[in-house]
């Protein structure tokens, strides 16, 4: 059992760090509808990509949209065209918690995406009438919660940074607080 003497080199610290983190990589197959039934696909891109996050249990579910830009020919290939489709997705990053380190429920959600989606393919569906794309994307996601750390200190070990230094000529707080910080904007006019 430690003594008191062991339980003073200890000290426990509230802080906000990672409790749980995931990553996920996507792949969907969206159909589009061109007016004109297509001969050929010339290009296919997607823009306008936007998501939201939210925890749910130990995963993250992300909600997001994107346009997919089909450039296709039709006529036997005499004409061309570009058809514009919104598509939104729900994907469910899964995690690996550190629940029971977490203080509390309130946490902060971060998701980004590693890769934006693009087109791996598309082609032109069996009935000839539809556009098959491809498309991939790859997410990570992180749980950022209040926990403690434990931390052992050694007060009997000083810096050497600090050990010369007279604190009495330092600056205190009520000289900091009298600092004119708009000096600067003074000499650009």
């Amino acid at each position: 059992m430690p003594s008191e003497k062991d339980n003073a080199r200890y000290r426990e610290i509230v802080t906000k760090a990672v409790c749980g983190k995931g990553k996920k990589h996507c792949k969907d197959t969206h159909v589009v509808k061109p007016p004109q039934k297509p001969t050929s696909i010339l290009g296919c891109w997607i823009i306008n990509h936007e998501y939201e996050a939210d925890r749910k249990g130990d995963s993250v579910e992300i909600l997001g949209s994107y346009d997919i830009n089909v450039w296709y020919s039709y006529d036997e290939n005499t004409k061309t065209d570009v058809t514009s489709e919104n598509v939104t997705y729900t994907e469910v990053v899964p995690l690996a918690m550190k629940q029971n380190e977490m203080i509390g429920d309130e946490v902060d959600v971060i998701a980004r995406a590693l890769k934006q989606p693009n087109t791996l393919e598309a082609s032109i569906g069996e009935k000839g009438k539809e556009v098959k794309v491809d498309v991939e994307k790859e997410f990570s996601a992180e749980i950022v919660g209040e926990t403690k750390v434990c931390i052992q200190i050694h007060p009997e070990a000083e810096d050497d940074d600090y050990k010369n230094i007279r604190w009495d000529e330092q600056v205190s707080d009520e000289e900091l607080k009298k600092i004119d910080t708009d000096f600067l904007d003074d000499k650009k006019q």
